[in-house]
């Protein structure tokens, strides 16, 4: 898989993702409107991760933080 469309695909996750409560703390969570094997590739780099059966996931802390990182390399900007 290509770098850049996994990084930008991260990148779009975290851009559109909301805040949600899971219990005793608090997650990212974003539809899975990408590339399934962008998806896979992206949870088994421990990036993203939830279930196959719901139709969103949600952003790891090391997810997070590359996202915060990405958004510094493409659109120049922190958050």
């Amino acid at each position: 898989m290509d770098k850049t469309i996994k990084e930008l695909t991260l990148l779009l996750i975290y851009l559109t993702s909301w805040q949600e409560d899971a219990g005793l703390t608090k997650v990212q969570r974003s539809w899975k409107g990408y590339p399934f094997e962008v998806l896979d590739e992206l949870n088994e780099e421990g990036y993203i991760d939830g279930s196959k059966r719901v139709k969103s996931v949600y952003l790891t802390e090391e997810g997070l933080s590359k996202a915060k990182d990405l958004m510094k390399k493409y659109i120049g900007k922190e958050e």
